[in-house]
């Protein structure tokens, strides 16, 4: 809730000063999405901790590398799977293409 402070809209009669702070919002609102999506994620490990499925890939249900959990230690993918999903989520969909044409 602190950081909501970042991204108060204020008119500027400088172009350049409007931007930068434009551009500070921006930084504002990339950081409350972060935190708040570590924090779901937190949460979502230590219900999987109290149900046992702590250290199970939710994708292949084999075992999350040990090395993994202590990087990342809300992790619910092992990385292969992790890696998966990171080329899903970068490639262009038909929608995508489209809005870019």
């Amino acid at each position: 809730m602190r950081q909501r402070d970042g991204i108060a809209i204020e008119q500027s009669p400088d172009q350049l000063e409007e931007i930068q702070r434009a551009s500070e919002r921006d930084l504002a609102i990339s950081n409350i999405d972060r935190g708040s999506r570590q924090l779901r994620d937190a949460r979502a490990a230590l219900e999987r901790i109290r149900d046992g499925s702590f250290g199970v890939c939710q994708e292949c249900e084999e075992e999350i590398h040990p090395k993994r959990l202590v990087a990342i230690p809300w992790a619910s993918l092992c990385i292969h799977c992790q890696e998966s999903l990171d080329l899903r989520e970068a490639m262009p969909t038909d929608s995508t293409l489209r809005e870019a044409a």
